[in-house]
């Protein structure tokens, strides 16, 4: 590793807003403690959290701060000898981005224990490019945590992904169809179907806030990814398999709804009667994750997955940290045709 610089630029917010209030500046490189790893950061996701924290809806964020709850890149120093300089890692959650500096910047530190060393090939002939693994420890987390631990899922089951144009749902899609599933999903627009298909998805339905008029207890598991605008709709579109799917793929012996997303950007349920809004053998859970979930993920495996071309990663758009403002109003219009990334 180069000699690490006294200074960094970093996207920093000083008080909550619009974009605008996103400025890089010149800071101090932090200072790793025993147990903690100095990275020099390549590459970092973005996330819609992050967007709610620059609006002023994250209580427990102080300011200033660097954002970014996820980084991507090369161990600069880590005082315990946990990881080795030049060690390619990946980190996310933790507080990152929240009670202490995030991804925004060309360094951060954080605890060892939120940290996931991946083989060294990166960016080389055959490996995988920093943009892609930079878009995948958040996003693949959630999607894996959702499918696996929320709604367990088992090969030959029909899988519901609702609101499949978020950076989650196109990840969820590609894993869901690797996990062999029979994966649907949705979209409000028509012209989103080609990118829904093309991570991975066999089926494709435009979203009217009423698929279970025609699709009542169809899908053995619903990952619901629009939130509380959607979710009573969602439980009726899920169902138990019959006993005869039982027998030929499918391992549960009720339907699951797992809640992950809000991207209906409602908090909370009106008029939520769960003697009558949840259909009978059908269970509803959440997924949020954090650093332990984090840790089991198969990274390795995915990782692999990426690089033989078995499992896409949709990368939407890339940015500067220059631009990180402009990268906000993007983010909060939509439309970035999957997991935007910071690239240093």
């Amino acid at each position: 590793m180069s000699t690490i610089p006294k200074s960094m630029r970093a996207a920093v917010i000083r008080q909550p807003g619009g974009p605008d209030v996103l400025k890089v500046e010149e800071i101090p490189v932090p200072t790793p403690a025993s147990g903690e790893v100095l990275i020099k950061i390549m590459a970092a996701g973005m996330n819609r959290s992050e967007m709610f924290t620059r609006q002023g809806h994250s209580p427990g964020v102080h300011f200033p701060r660097v954002l970014g709850i996820e980084a991507t890149g090369l161990v600069a120093l880590c005082p315990g000898g946990e990881f080795a300089p030049g060690s390619t890692v990946i980190t996310c959650m933790g507080g990152l981005g929240r009670s202490h500096d995030g991804g925004y910047a060309e360094y951060t530190v954080v605890k060892c224990e939120n940290v996931v060393r991946i083989g060294d090939k990166v960016d080389g002939d055959g490996d995988l490019d920093w943009t892609t693994l930079a878009a995948m420890p958040e996003m693949v987390q959630t999607a894996w945590g959702s499918l696996v631990l929320g709604m367990r899922v088992k090969r030959g089951e029909k899988v519901l992904i609702r609101g499949g144009t978020t950076s989650v749902g196109l990840a969820a899609i590609a894993l869901a169809k690797s996990m062999g599933c029979h994966v649907t999903s949705t979209s409000r627009s028509p012209s989103s179907s080609s990118l829904i298909l093309s991570a991975g998805a066999d089926d494709f339905l435009q979203d009217t806030g009423d698929l279970s008029s025609s699709h009542s207890g169809e899908f053995h598991k619903v990952l619901e990814l629009v939130g509380i605008t959607t979710l009573k709709d969602s439980l009726r579109c899920c169902g138990p398999p019959a006993e005869d799917a039982k027998g030929s793929g499918s391992g549960s012996e009720y339907g699951i709804l797992c809640m992950t997303g809000i991207a209906g950007g409602k908090w909370s349920m009106d008029h939520f009667e769960p003697m009558s809004d949840i259909p009978q053998g059908v269970a509803l859970t959440r997924y949020s994750g954090g650093i332990q979930e984090f840790k089991r993920v198969p990274w390795d495996e995915l990782v692999q997955q990426v690089k033989d071309g078995r499992l896409k990663i949709q990368v939407g758009k890339t940015w500067k940290l220059e631009e990180i403002a402009e990268a906000h109003r993007v983010m909060e219009e939509g439309g970035a045709g999957g997991k935007m990334v910071i690239v240093m």
